[in-house]
């Protein structure tokens, strides 16, 4: 038997194992697994920033043992098994890919990728319409990013990409405007607004946001703890140092990016 093959079977049948002799897993539902199941994607995504083969793999892992998990629910229930999962994810993938398995041409990424949109938005507006497929539980950036490609996918976008720093500075100018307000609602709402119009312009010109902050949270990350060291070495508390010698601490670890 293929190695892969081999592998897949024996974790289905432990599976079936721990579910029938193990009091934790005879209790967990769809519901109870839900919460580790975000835990276990944000882990792989640790992994995968920080390049760690090792804790991909590991992390990999963990996950695959949820989508086992959650088949061994469905089939309990009489809704889906694993092979239903495995045909269902099989089935998309030759839709999505009429380049390979059909007569469509697409010679570029960028090709594929929209003709994978293009065939996505068709199933999915006529299910929930063209932001439908957005699921309601991403982290609000990503979510942010998605559903502006969607709507971009459907013909809904800027005809330059230039033209967003319009939208943006637009979004600036009602900031300031309820700045001078005492409606932190509406203030919300217009911060919302600019952080969505910033999110579009990282999509036109080819930026992740998520990967953008991310970097920009770690830059900060080292030079703060920087500056805690350098206050440290005067054995102080951070709010005992002067703001202008934290300033000059912090422009000491901008060198070293």
């Amino acid at each position: 038997m293929d190695k892969n093959l081999e592998a897949t079977s024996r974790l289905l049948e432990i599976m079936d194992t721990l579910r029938e002799k193990c009091p934790w897993d005879r209790t967990q539902t769809f519901h109870t697994l839900r919460n580790s199941t975000i835990e276990e994607t944000f882990e792989l995504v640790d992994a995968i920033t920080d390049d760690n083969m090792e804790g991909i793999r590991e992390e990999l892992g963990d996950l695959l043992l949820h989508v086992i998990f959650y088949s061994k629910l469905g089939k309990e229930q009489g809704a889906f098994d694993f092979a239903d999962v495995a045909n269902g994810v099989c089935d998309k993938l030759i839709y999505r890919h009429p380049h390979v398995y059909g007569d469509v041409l697409a010679s570029t990424p960028a090709e594929v990728k929209q003709n994978w949109e293009a065939l996505k938005l068709r199933k999915k507006a006529r299910k929930s319409g063209i932001l439908g497929g957005v699921p309601r539980s991403l982290p609000s950036m990503v979510k942010a990013y998605r559903m502006s490609e969607k709507a971009a996918a459907a013909g809904f976008d800027w005809q330059k990409k230039e033209d967003v720093w319009d939208k943006v500075k637009e979004e600036i100018t009602e900031v300031e405007t309820e700045m001078h307000g005492s409606d932190k609602e509406r203030l919300e709402s217009e911060f919302g607004d600019l952080l969505f119009a910033l999110v579009n312009a990282c999509r036109l010109y080819g930026i992740d946001p998520e990967n953008a902050l991310e970097r920009t949270n770690g830059k900060f990350m080292r030079r703060f703890a920087h500056v805690e060291r350098r206050v440290a070495e005067q054995d102080k508390m951070m709010n005992e140092v002067p703001l202008d010698e934290l300033e000059e601490y912090w422009q000491e670890a901008k060198t070293d990016d």
